[in-house]
């Protein structure tokens, strides 16, 4: 009698196995009809979305897989590579594979990071890899980055550009008094001296 449950179980476990097999090489077919080598995988906060055998078959394939990725950098690397995410295997189509000539793991000395190269489609995206020796100034780092982008986007959206260090209150005093000049009598001798005056005192108190 227990012998027999033995075998029954033994049979149970072997046809869910080729079961679950079966329904993941079914899976996995699309993505090796299309050529795909390298294969992206969002990070899922239900479930593994990947799991041991299926990375078995894939490995058997040579394709080599990247997985956990955020959800925040699926949009950025899409635009970068020139490929589309796909969400159902059935969806799988040569088409929607972007082409690089290298992708490898390279080493660094605060951890591993996965460096694609030769991108052939390349998209209108830069990575910045930012290093500091402790968080605070990684986040220093980032800000100074963040404002820097920021001026540069405000200067491509409206090409205007004036100096600092108070030369537009000269200028302006310059311009006022060169006005009061041609304006002559009282008018002229106020904005002479009190609006002129008063923009030549705007770069004083900056620098104090």
């Amino acid at each position: 009698m227990c012998c027999s449950s033995c075998k029954c179980q033994s049979a149970l476990s072997l046809t869910t196995v080729v079961t679950c097999s079966t329904s993941i090489t079914e899976l996995l077919k699309p993505i090796i009809k299309s050529g795909c080598n390298v294969l992206l995988i969002q990070k899922s906060i239900l479930r593994d979305a990947v799991n041991d055998l299926s990375l078995h078959y894939l490995s058997k394939k040579k394709i080599m897989v990247i997985k956990d990725i955020e959800r925040t950098d699926i949009e950025f690397i899409s635009s970068t590579l020139g490929c589309t995410p796909v969400a159902s295997s059935e969806q799988f189509t040569a088409d929607k594979l972007g082409e690089a000539q290298l992708v490898e793991e390279v080493g660094t000395p605060s951890g591993k990071i996965v460096k694609v190269t030769g991108v052939k489609h390349q998209g209108r995206t830069v990575t910045m890899l930012i290093r500091g020796s402790n968080r605070l100034v990684l986040d220093e780092a980032h800000r100074s980055i963040h404002d820097a982008l920021c001026v540069i986007r405000s200067l491509v959206k409206q090409a205007y550009l004036i100096p600092g260090g108070g030369a537009p209150e000269m200028e302006l005093s310059l311009r006022l008094g060169a006005y009061g000049d041609q304006l002559g009598g009282t008018t002229g001798y106020a904005i002479k001296g009190e609006l002129c005056n008063a923009e030549r005192h705007h770069p004083h108190k900056q620098i104090r």
